[in-house]
């Protein structure tokens, strides 16, 4: 009899337990990946999710079968046509996958299919993290301090040594028209990234061998390529976090180090605890005070922040990059996001969508838990008076301007002393490096110090 491996966000071979499942248990195997669009995922994943499923397609040697449509109808079509008697995949997390998958599990049993769903996603299953009282964790570090007192995540497993794959009819790739044509990004995933497990092995040996030794200081340093960069492929599942996790923890590096680079593991975890328990963190204000926040929501502003026309170089750079290659620093993400939310008085959901839509490693418990953090109004959020201040960030994270002048060119001939801050350059100095304020470089479309103070002056009323 055949199983079916249902793959989602699991696009795998080593350490995928469903398909090590069956491979075990069964003779043949139908690896299906399913194309559901009510998951609604960005442009750039989407690109993503092009080139990691041709990898995929190549590792099972032509294997994988690919299908469009409502999983559930996909499923019991295959079934019917190729004899199947157990279908397995690889726990999600999200309100929209649990609640799908757990019809279709419900589907299943009712027709007598034998159906299992295994963990591979996260280290912690949300609803296994527990305080004392018996409730989830709504502040990082006690639940930081649970999941080291929970036993050491499982070691990974190898990919099977062999699969006897059934055979399907599979759509195209190609006709799911998942690359943009209008962007920049098909060539920058090609230059920068390689989608895939591969690539994954490749990156997460290479920040072992030579990065996480400088990792707790460095990763804030946008110019000194000193972060992981797993998140794409994490997201993906092209790499397990147990596979991340344990790598780490054998690395030959300070222990400090290392710990710091497994409690940004743990990060993600905690997002998706705070999404697994408030399922529309998403949509709504974790913290409701913030429902009567009276946002700006100028479209204008908006636009000139989408496109990196600040005026202000370190959020624009940032923009920038995002626009270019579907990736942003995290440190500058941070600025990025406090000074829409801060200084434009934007709705993060605005944010949020963008980075959605633009971010190859978008995630939805992460994104929503990140935006929600630093607008304020999130768990263990950032206080609502820590107003990220854009130019000093800048000078204290990019000294000499170099993650500037990479991003933004137009400003590379300025002096570092003044490239944080271009608006405060004596003429000589502009006229130097070739720039006209709202010309060639945009003047700032907001003075920082006033917004600050409107940011707190509205913080108090609504506290």
């Amino acid at each position: 009899m055949t199983a079916l491996v249902w793959f989602k966000k699991d696009l795998r071979l080593s350490d995928n337990l469903a398909l090590s499942y069956a491979a075990r248990n069964h003779k043949d195997i139908l690896p299906v990946y399913i194309y559901d669009e009510k998951l609604n995922i960005g442009g750039a994943q989407k690109l993503w999710l092009h080139h990691s499923l041709t990898q995929l397609s190549d590792a099972l040697n032509d294997g994988l079968v690919l299908k469009k449509g409502p999983p559930e109808k996909v499923i019991f079509q295959l079934i019917k046509d190729h004899n199947i008697n157990a279908v397995y995949w690889n726990r999600g997390y999200t309100p929209y996958e649990m609640d799908r998958d757990a019809k279709i599990k419900e589907a299943l049993k009712e027709k007598d299919i034998e159906v299992k769903s295994f963990d591979g996603y996260l280290l912690f299953e949300p609803h296994k993290i527990k305080n004392k009282q018996g409730s989830f964790f709504k502040v990082f570090t006690p639940f930081y301090k649970s999941c080291l007192e929970h036993p050491d995540p499982r070691d990974p497993i190898d990919k099977p040594k062999e699969i006897n794959f059934a055979k399907a009819e599979t759509e195209s790739l190609d006709d799911w028209n998942l690359i943009p044509s209008n962007l920049n990004w098909p060539k920058s995933i090609v230059d920068e990234w390689q989608p895939g497990e591969d690539g994954a092995k490749k990156r997460l040996t290479n920040f072992i061998n030579a990065r996480i030794h400088k990792y707790g200081k460095g990763r804030d340093f946008p110019a000194s390529d000193l972060t992981s960069m797993l998140s794409p492929h994490l997201h993906f599942g092209e790499i397990s976090p147990y596979q991340i996790w344990q790598t780490a923890k054998k690395a030959d590096a300070p222990q400090a180090e290392i710990n710091k680079f497994l409690s940004e593991i743990c990060w993600r975890e905690f997002s998706y605890h705070l999404l697994y328990h408030f399922p529309e963190l998403a949509k709504k204000n974790w913290n409701p005070k913030f429902d009567k926040f009276p946002w700006d929501n100028d479209k204008k502003l908006l636009k000139k922040w989408q496109k990196g026309l600040t005026g202000y170089p370190i959020v624009d750079a940032g923009m920038r990059q995002l626009w270019a290659t579907g990736y942003m620093h995290n440190r500058v993400r941070m600025i990025v996001a406090s000074f829409l939310t801060k200084d434009l008085f934007v709705h993060w959901k605005y944010g949020a969508a963008w980075f959605w839509d633009t971010l190859v490693d978008a995630d939805l418990a992460s994104n929503s838990a990140s935006w929600q953090w630093v607008a304020g109004c999130g768990a263990d959020a950032s206080p609502y008076f820590r107003v990220f201040n854009p130019t000093l960030q800048s000078k204290k994270f990019d000294t000499d301007g170099d993650y500037i002048k990479k991003w933004c060119p137009e400003l590379s001939k300025l002096e570092s002393k003044y490239i944080h801050a271009p608006w405060e350059a004596p003429n000589e100095a502009l006229e130097k490096a070739g720039i006209t304020l709202d010309d060639t470089y945009p003047k700032p479309i907001v003075d920082h110090s006033k917004a600050r103070e409107k940011a707190l002056g509205i913080y108090q009323q609504i506290k």
